[in-house]
């Protein structure tokens, strides 16, 4: 690996892409300690925030953006309102047939539906930045004896809120430059580096709290879900496809024998991160509530990270989102007439719809075992952390099967353009 990693270095043009990642990460990075205007980063330090309904809100924002999210930095939004656009934009294609059109167009179809996640990404940024301002003194940091925006006015608040949207903008178009420049997705590697600044004050937090039994505990639960996951993930059910032969002109086409590879778990964790997003609403609802009714003492109750309501709605939303993602991220009628439409075919199977019927009875026996796999890791970090009697931190099993995901990508995309040049590569040693 040091010899793969010396040969990247070598090569001019990847090193200058690995460089360029490596400095938009430390940008990425240093956004997330500049406060954003008007906010008191002292009193910040001072306050302690120990309920749990405000925490139980902001633990996914808080841990996407690296801990920025309780510094109130201008990156506190993270690059949670471009991921959330580019679900949305990706599910509208279902719903609006216009979206469906330009996703066939090809390249300049994908250019306009990126336009409009851009335009919906500042979107949800001035939305989300405006909740999180308009909340900050009452419910995020409820706890704090002086507030974190002091003197708030109209003014301030409004200045504050277009900082954190321009925060926003910011990470998108440094997540597209390392999509177009760098090495990898831009926007998981993001992601890769807020939840990885955050993974040594979480582990310090148990230490502290709990002791080194109860650290130990985990690291060594958390290793045996990272192989799991890296096992699972790398899984794939190839079906065969066979192109007949074209001739065209003076030259013959096709002839040759593929595969499709089919993936145990392709909706990755976005059915995750949608179980825990709509799991935040009964917590955010309650906040705004009466504190001495009936109906918001069961939520606070029930719906927090160890209540057995919240464990069992978690378990039952993943498990349903992973099918309806999956068959919005693998559309069977879609690659059976591209197949169709170059001459391949699977053996045994006609072209056309029994293909497309052939394709969806595959995914969906698949499917079984990945929700069965995606609701199994994100429940063990729950149902661990309850045991021990440790506070959730937002760092889970979403977080582990990110880091791994990201990380195999990634190194794939750096092997690939090292085999290309006649190195080894990082997974060279695999076979």
């Amino acid at each position: 690996m040091i010899k793969a990693f010396a040969a990247a270095f070598r090569t001019p043009d990847l090193r200058r892409k690995l460089l360029f990642t490596m400095m938009i990460m430390v940008i990425y990075r240093l956004g997330s300690f500049i406060p954003a205007p008007f906010v008191s980063l002292s009193n910040i330090r001072e306050c302690t925030t120990q309920q749990s309904g405000a925490q139980d809100l902001i633990d996914m924002l808080n841990l996407f953006s690296g801990g920025a999210m309780m510094q109130l930095s201008v990156f506190a939004l993270g690059i949670m309102p471009y991921i959330t656009a580019s679900i949305i934009v990706q599910l509208l294609r279902v719903v609006i047939p216009r979206f469906q059109e330009l996703h066939k167009q090809g390249q300049s179809g994908t250019a306009k539906l990126t336009e409009y996640t851009r335009y919906l990404t500042i979107g949800l940024g001035l939305l989300q930045s405006s909740v999180v301002v308009a909340t900050a003194n009452f419910t995020l940091f409820a706890g704090c004896k002086e507030p974190v925006i002091p003197n708030a006015t109209w003014w301030t608040y409004t200045m504050t809120i277009l900082a954190m949207t321009a925060g926003t903008g910011l990470i998108m178009w440094m997540a597209e430059l390392i999509t177009e420049r760098g090495v990898g997705n831009g926007m998981s590697i993001l992601i890769f580096t807020g939840i990885c600044a955050g993974f040594p004050s979480m582990m310090g937090q148990i230490y502290a709290g709990h002791g080194i039994g109860t650290l130990l505990i985990v690291i060594v639960v958390f290793a045996l879900i990272t192989l799991v996951v890296t096992f699972v993930e790398q899984s794939q059910r190839r079906i065969p496809v066979q192109y007949a032969k074209r001739v065209i002109g003076r030259r013959t086409y096709g002839g040759s024998t593929t595969y499709l590879p089919i993936k145990i778990n392709m909706a990755n964790v976005i059915p995750v991160i949608f179980a825990s997003s709509i799991l935040m609403l009964p917590t955010m609802i309650s906040t705004f509530g009466n504190q001495n009714s009936s109906w918001v003492v069961w939520i606070q109750r029930n719906f927090q990270h160890n209540g057995w309501a919240y464990i069992l709605t978690y378990a039952l939303l993943t498990f349903a989102f992973t099918f309806f993602y999956t068959s919005i991220a693998f559309d069977t009628d879609e690659v059976a007439d591209n197949m169709k439409k170059y001459g391949g075919f699977i053996p045994n199977v006609r072209a056309g719809k029994p293909t497309a019927d052939y394709l969806h009875f595959v995914s969906n026996r698949l499917t079984w075992v990945g929700a069965t796999y995606l609701t199994i890791v994100a429940l063990i970090p729950l149902l661990l952390f309850s045991a021990l009697g440790i506070v959730q931190s937002g760092f889970g099993g979403t977080s582990i099967m990110i880091l791994v995901g990201v990380g195999l990508q990634t190194v794939k995309d750096i092997n690939a353009q090292l085999q290309q040049r006649h190195y080894e590569g990082f997974l060279g040693g695999i076979r």
